[in-house]
């Protein structure tokens, strides 16, 4: 290992670095049909709908429609997915698994039209016969034709590079390449059994013909893809686009041009002070924002009284929008974690690191490194613009150096008179964008730096961290389950929002707060351990190791009195009470055994919703709690019983096309105001980047009609009182550097220009929001 000092220039390479083979070779060669692009690939038939084509079962599960039809070059399966359900689909089972373990290097390729008027994002599916599955989706433009692919093996699908999975193609191709999404990303590619086509949360019906499915082996490529693809603004250095900036001039340009506008701007004419709708009715005013139902609808009230529906920007910070550089440090003291801290390692601003520790400095990943075509010396004025990772979610590093490409760029736009002057600048326009483009709050995760600002509502958060026992499931994404039973949680539940109440100092601007976000509660449709896999944990644990064990025994024995009560719901042989205590583990799981899971599910989480409820009520009785913003993968129904009795407001992140309205009936029988948490749509034409994030458009045309059709789907709901769109600022090209999100899901771009499709989109919604939203709505059961 070598050591440097003041340049990543002058940076030898570490022996353990990641790369990958300069050359990937194709494997066997499978003789076939050849698909029509500009790369050679061999492929292998897999179903096609000729009358010869491959023996196959076709089932439908939902409003879904299928038939085969002439077209495509001969017969190919026309499939109809109407709006009705949340998740329409259709699935092909062969009559004979297939056998991929052994190939090295393949992707399943398919060709497919979009016959209908909108995009479709299509996804596909493959199933195996161990239940395992692995999910992909591609967006389809109206009247589009093509063949896509899903990479399912190879060196490019291995490497680790530190961002989100089937990112940047591996070779040249006119075919399209789906991106991964969920299920196990390495699944067993022995006996597949089944391909599977769905789309999720449509509001409109979406049309297609598919045919011809096959495997191919992956064309030669080499490392190249993945090297110095990052310009010196953040940018892809490889493709042009049209807010592409390629000199400071232009980049100063554009600010200027940009701040001349805004300047000229004001509030919409219907808005009161806080946003609210002032040509409505006026209800009581309390000083601070409540909830109310008016003529069958709910909604937010401002502090004045006005009708308030919250829709603004979330994630308005610069905390997570550093990428790591592929540098770390051997000095340790620069991964040190204070155990009192209350902020999360993604919500960390910019770390300095000194001199000293930077002495110590090697690349401790290639792939990572080698993906700038610039990064600043230490020297240099933007070096200022370095920062530090010290845990890493996802990656081929535990910990390192990051840059923000998003901050160069503002101290480039804007300069520095005084210390961090740009950062200044960049509040005030953000707050004018926000005003200009009509926006009634800002979403969650703000910088505080916002909190004090008496132009744009804004909402206060806090994640509850700290040394207290947590439970594990088999579906975790963020970080294990807190133990809600175990007092250290509920001591440092208080210190977090004694944090949150020292920031806003009760400020009548501050909306309400969201505490923590995206639990791993469990799934709320799956089998018994993905749905109650934290309460199955708890069963197996001591009770004198685990809070939640000790308070589940006790519950049951309150509940049932007599251990044999148990054994006869449960199947099981448990001798006593304190046998139960020590430890309790089953695969047999009876429908009684499955009920008392539920219910001490809904214990769990009715102690985890109390404790932050009581601590908020105690620290900030005149702000609301908006709950803790459940996923719509992650939200089961005992939890959300338990949530109904302690938030004011219900919130859920629910990335779909739109609120389904089959899908989220329920919120009607709740009957309690609720909020959209996060929602986005991408897309990877117009801006360079590689991944459209969650929701895929077809462009930035697309994205902005998309948007303004969820937004639309949230005005028709009863119940629904906001939606805050995730994020403010795209994702960094090379992922950020937390957990590797690299996504097309900003207002503004890394060089901070907003797109302008985006932004007359908001303001064309936003003119109509009031007047909509309080109009005589159809019932949308």
């Amino acid at each position: 290992m070598t050591e440097y000092s003041n340049s990543h220039q002058k940076i030898t390479r570490y022996s353990a670095a990641i790369a990958l083979a300069a050359l990937i070779g194709c494997g066997e060669k499978l003789a076939s049909e050849q698909s029509q692009h500009d790369t050679k690939q061999t492929a292998v038939p897999l179903i096609n709908f000729e009358n010869n084509g491959k023996p196959y079962t076709l089932t439908t599960d939902g409003s879904v429609s299928t038939r085969v039809i002439t077209g495509m070059d001969g017969q190919a399966l026309a499939i109809n997915f109407q709006p009705e359900d949340d998740k329409p689909a259709v699935t092909l089972t062969t009559d004979q698994p297939w056998q991929w373990s052994d190939k090295k290097e393949i992707n399943l390729a398919f060709d497919a039209s979009n016959t209908g008027t909108e995009s479709i994002q299509v996804y596909v599916s493959i199933h195996n016969d161990q239940g395992d599955a692995s999910h992909y989706s591609v967006n389809i433009a109206a009247g589009e034709s093509g063949t896509y692919y899903l990479l399912l093996a190879g060196k490019a699908k291995d490497a680790d590079l530190g961002f989100k999975k089937s990112g940047i193609p591996a070779w040249e191709s006119s075919d399209e390449m789906a991106y991964f999404r969920y299920g196990n990303p390495n699944m067993d590619l022995s006996n597949i059994t089944a391909i599977s086509l769905s789309t999720r949360g449509n509001l409109k019906p979406k049309t297609m013909l598919v045919d011809n499915f096959r495997l191919r082996t992956n064309p030669d490529y080499t490392s190249a893809y993945r090297e110095k693809y990052v310009d010196r603004y953040g940018q892809n250095a490889n493709l042009d686009f049209p807010i592409k900036v390629h000199s400071d001039e232009a980049l100063k340009a554009i600010a200027t041009a940009e701040l001349e506008q805004l300047a000229k701007s004001k509030p919409m004419d219907d808005r009161s002070r806080f946003g609210g709708w002032k040509d409505g009715p006026k209800l009581e005013a309390t000083g601070f924002f409540r909830t109310q139902k008016v003529d069958d609808k709910w909604w937010l009230v401002d502090p004045e009284g006005y009708l308030f529906f919250s829709h603004g920007l979330a994630n308005v910070r610069m905390a997570n929008l550093t990428t790591l550089t592929g540098v770390d440090f051997k000095d340790e003291s620069v991964r040190y974690v204070d155990p009192n801290e209350v902020t999360p390692e993604d919500s960390i601003g910019i770390v300095k690191v000194s001199d000293a520790v930077r002495n110590t400095a090697y690349i401790a990943s290639d792939v990572r490194h080698d993906m700038f075509s610039w990064l600043p010396d230490y020297k240099d004025p933007l070096a200022d613009h370095y920062s530090y990772r010290r845990k890493d979610l996802m990656g081929p590093l535990a910990s390192g150096e990051t840059f923000s490409f998003y901050r160069a760029n503002l101290e480039r736009r804007y300069g520095e008179t005084e210390p961090e002057s740009y950062v200044r600048q960049w509040e005030k326009t953000t707050l004018d964008r926000f005003v200009d483009w009509g926006f009634t709050s800002m979403g969650n995760w703000v910088d505080p730096a916002f909190y004090p600002n008496q132009k744009m509502p804004y909402f206060a958060n806090g994640w509850i961290i700290g040394d207290f026992k947590t439970l594990s499931a088999e579906f975790e994404v963020w970080s294990p389950m807190p133990d809600p039973f175990d007092p250290e949680f509920v001591r440092r539940a208080g210190v977090t929002i004694d944090v949150i109440a020292k920031e806003i100092q009760a400020s009548p601007w501050c909306v309400g707060v969201f505490v923590d976000n995206e639990k791993s509660w469990g799934l709320r449709e799956g089998s018994v351990s993905q749905r109650y896999g934290l309460i199955l944990n708890a069963l197996a644990r001591a009770a004198d190791e685990s809070p939640a064990k000790a308070a589940f025994t006790k519950a049951l024995q309150q509940r049932y009195q007599d251990i044999e009560v148990i054994n006869q719901r449960w199947n099981a042989n448990i001798d006593s009470w304190e046998a139960l205590a020590q430890g309790f583990e089953t695969a047999q799981h009876s429908n009684a055994f499955v009920e008392d899971l539920s219910y001490l599910l809904e214990l769990l989480s009715e102690e985890y919703f109390r404790v932050v409820h009581d601590t908020l009520a105690k620290t900030l009785p005149n702000h609301l709690y908006m709950g803790v913003r459940m996923a719509s993968w992650g939200m089961p129904e005992e939890t959300i019983k338990a949530s109904v009795k302690y938030s004011d407001v219900l919130s859920f992140n629910v990335y779909e096309e739109g609120i389904q309205p089959k899908a989220w009936r329920f919120l009607d029988d709740i009957d309690l105001p609720t909020i959209i948490g996060e929602f986005h749509i991408g897309a990877t034409r117009e801006n360079g980047l590689y991944h459209p994030g969650l929701v895929q458009a077809d462009d930035q045309t697309d994205r902005a009609n998309m948007y303004l059709d969820y937004m639309n789907s949230v005005l028709a709901q009863k119940t629904m009182v906001g939606a805050h769109w995730f994020q403010y600022v795209d994702s960094p090209i090379s992922g950020r550097a937390y957990d590797g999100e690299n996504y097309n899901v900003g207002f503004v771009s890394a060089t901070d220009i907003p797109y302008p499709e985006m932004v007359k989109a908001a303001k064309q919604f936003n003119t109509e929001l009031y007047p909509k939203r309080f109009a005589k709505a159809e019932n949308t059961k």
